[in-house]
């Protein structure tokens, strides 16, 4: 699977600052791949088998909405990991990835990764670290694209709106003054 050297890896963004120990036995599981633009790295409930380092190009992590299409929350480029999932059980996508334009990345064998990281706790400790930072980033951009996707006038948000109107209903009273009640603040103390 590789003829990919640790000094390689070593340039991506995600592994920057990992051992010479530790950037050896994850370049013995992994391969360089070469995808088109359109090309899907994975969907929604399909089980995450590898996961990807992006050299070059660009991958947009997108969600399904219903009666909306997909979503793109964010663009990844060089030095960005592709997948998170792959990471935590159950081992199944939370959401999918579309490359962009044509993108060379490494591609790492997930199980294989998961066992050294059982049988390394220090290498098992550096992904988590890595990973957990990705996750908080990816968290933040999906929470943005979703505020920007219900603020748009055809948005969701703006339909609820729209047919609460036609029905002579009133919008619903949210302390953001733009999120539906369901997401306002909780009140916290005494009475309301």
């Amino acid at each position: 699977m590789t003829g990919v050297s640790p000094s390689a890896l070593a340039g991506n963004y995600f592994l920057r600052g990992m051992s010479d120990d530790h950037l050896a036995r994850l370049a013995a599981l992994t391969s360089v791949v070469t995808v088109p633009a359109g090309h899907r790295f994975f969907t929604v409930g399909t089980v995450a088998r590898h996961f990807w380092l992006i050299r070059a190009g660009q991958v947009a992590i997108d969600v399904d909405v219903p009666g909306q299409g997909r979503l793109v929350v964010q663009t990844l480029g060089r030095g960005e990991v592709i997948g998170v999932s792959w990471f935590f059980p159950p081992f199944q996508w939370q959401f999918g990835a579309v490359a962009v334009q044509a993108t060379e990345a490494f591609q790492l064998d997930a199980a294989a990764v998961r066992e050294r990281c059982d049988e390394d706790p220090d290498l098992g400790y550096q992904i988590t670290r890595r990973l957990v930072a990705v996750v908080a980033k990816r968290l933040q951009a999906t929470r943005l694209r979703m505020i920007e996707f219900c603020a748009e006038p055809d948005g969701r948000f703006a339909q609820e709106l729209a047919g609460l109107s036609a029905l002579g209903r009133p919008p619903p009273r949210a302390e953001t003054g733009n999120m539906p009640a369901a997401y306002e603040k909780p009140r916290i103390g005494g009475a309301a």
